[in-house]
């Protein structure tokens, strides 16, 4: 008698997958964990060519409602069997003071970073129970340091963090485990208006000791090596990613 072969390959769950981030996230796992990828995000066409690319597979959803996560997350395990990491590389960028702030700015704003990272965790806790896993949410420079006009991102952002530590203190006894990574600027399609204006790209370079802004795979990688089952004695971990914005002095 002959049984099917066990895949053991990692299953892994990437939202917003076409973005700058997470299509460079979607490249490095298969590349280097050949992982059965669930590529999560609202716009077909661009998901769908990156799982031809891949071998992986495609839902259509919102990532900020609660109810299509969940489907998600069900849909990815009936496929699959289990889900063995997933990583929220959803995300916003509001450049306002507070005052100037308007209410649907701020609604937005948190339902793009801390909505999505919660329905995250409130997902895998639901699902990831049996076979454990881990959860990779994104936090910001600005959520570790005073930086002006980024008050509600930095509001977000700071509670994305307090989330990953309490999450990982819920869930230890079930083998989830959830870190961040707290990137300063990224070139992606997301920031392009600010790296594409000269006098912000050369202030935002200034703000980064190390002379240069990020790009997708160093960011990439960081939440790459979260994911990586070798990895599996870390939780409730923030990663600064950021070129030393949060923790150096500026160049002058």
């Amino acid at each position: 008698m002959t049984f099917p072969e066990l895949d053991l390959r990692p299953v892994i769950v990437v939202l917003c997958a076409a973005g700058g981030i997470g299509s460079c996230l979607c490249r490095r796992l298969k590349a280097s964990l050949d992982a059965r990828l669930i590529l999560f995000g609202r716009t077909r066409e661009k998901l769908d060519l990156l799982a031809h690319e891949l071998d992986g597979q495609t839902i259509i959803g919102d990532a900020t409602n609660f109810e299509q996560v969940e489907k998600m997350m069900e849909e990815a395990t009936n496929s699959h069997g289990r889900v063995d990491g997933i990583a929220n590389c959803v995300g916003s960028i509001l450049l306002k003071s507070a005052h100037l702030t308007t209410f649907e700015d701020y609604q937005a704003t948190i339902s793009a970073n801390l909505g999505s990272a919660f329905g995250v965790v409130r997902a895998a806790g639901k699902h990831m129970g049996v076979h454990g896993g881990s959860v990779v949410l994104f936090s910001s420079a600005a959520a570790r340091v005073g930086l002006p006009n980024h008050e509600a991102i930095a509001a977000a952002k700071g509670a994305i963090e307090a989330l990953v530590r309490s999450a990982s203190a819920t869930y230890a006894g079930r083998n989830i485990r959830f870190n961040a990574v707290a990137p300063g600027l990224v070139e992606t399609p997301l920031s392009s208006r600010i790296s594409s204006n000269e006098a912000s790209l050369k202030a935002s370079l200034a703000m980064h000791p190390l002379g240069r802004i990020g790009a997708p795979s160093d960011i990439a990688s960081a939440a790459e090596f979260f994911l990586n089952p070798q990895n599996s004695w870390i939780t409730g971990q923030v990663l600064g990613v950021d070129g030393g914005l949060a923790e150096l002095k500026g160049r002058a």
